[in-house]
């Protein structure tokens, strides 16, 4: 659906493959920390000029759930989002994360915008590839926590009953 913005329930989004991948890359953006975004957007060389389309804000967005996932959904609570647009050439980037941090969805509106443009090679390398290590890394340490404070249940059947 080429025009999917209007799609409602029941309708089935068929997504290309650069959508997939923007989405991914503005995900990891959202998960780095913004000393990384800072340290990458420090070393980057020959900066573009940018356009501020949108300054950084800070709003709510609310939070929706369903119990077991199948369940009727309900307003779970509402998270601080805070999000920014900037225009580099002839790309415009977005920027949006978890919390007030003005500075960090700037810089991932910037790497937004310079991923999509002829810069992605270079983002994917330099920014993204880094940060998913980082997430990975910290995805196999929980899992080792989590590992290491499992309890493995058993029944024992007794044979009196």
């Amino acid at each position: 659906m080429a025009n999917d913005h209007h799609a409602g329930k029941g309708c089935v989004r068929e997504q290309r493959p650069d959508v997939e991948d923007r989405r991914d890359a503005m995900r990891v953006l959202a998960l780095a920390g913004a000393e990384t975004l800072a340290a990458a957007w420090s070393d980057w060389q020959d900066k573009p000029r940018i356009e501020d389309i949108r300054r950084a804000e800070t709003g709510l967005v609310m939070l929706r759930g369903r119990i077991g996932g199948d369940g009727a959904s309900f307003n779970f609570g509402e998270a601080t989002v805070t999000r920014a647009a900037v225009r580099i050439g002839g790309s415009v980037g977005h920027g949006y994360v978890l919390g007030r941090d003005k500075d960090k969805a700037r810089l991932a509106a910037i790497f937004d915008a310079l991923w999509q443009g002829e810069a992605r090679a270079r983002v994917e390398r330099e920014v993204l590839a880094p940060i998913r290590g980082d997430i990975a890394a910290a995805d196999t340490r929980s899992a080792a926590r989590t590992a290491a404070t499992r309890v493995d249940f058993f029944t024992l059947v007794r044979g009196e009953d």
